[in-house]
């Protein structure tokens, strides 16, 4: 899964990536910094701690995001 997603206060995209099957999950911020995780469960994390849907142009497509990375999250789980 690869989202990008417009920040209001950047000319760059954020980058979201969730690669299961290569273990990769990191996330490029709207200054180009980065942050890399170990797995989704605390990626999701740092993104709802550090990002909300009003911080990006297209709210929905922030939610289709979220969504997508709790959906991965539940079926690690099982």
């Amino acid at each position: 899964m690869e989202f990008e997603l417009k920040n209001k206060d950047g000319a760059i995209p954020c980058l979201v990536v969730a690669d299961q099957d290569n273990g990769r999950f990191m996330i490029r911020e709207e200054d180009t910094s980065g942050e890399i995780f170990n797995d989704p469960i605390t990626m999701l994390s740092w993104i709802k701690k550090n990002w909300k849907s009003k911080d990006f142009e297209d709210g929905i497509l922030y939610r289709k995001m979220v969504s997508s990375l709790e959906q991965i999250v539940d079926e690690e789980g099982t």
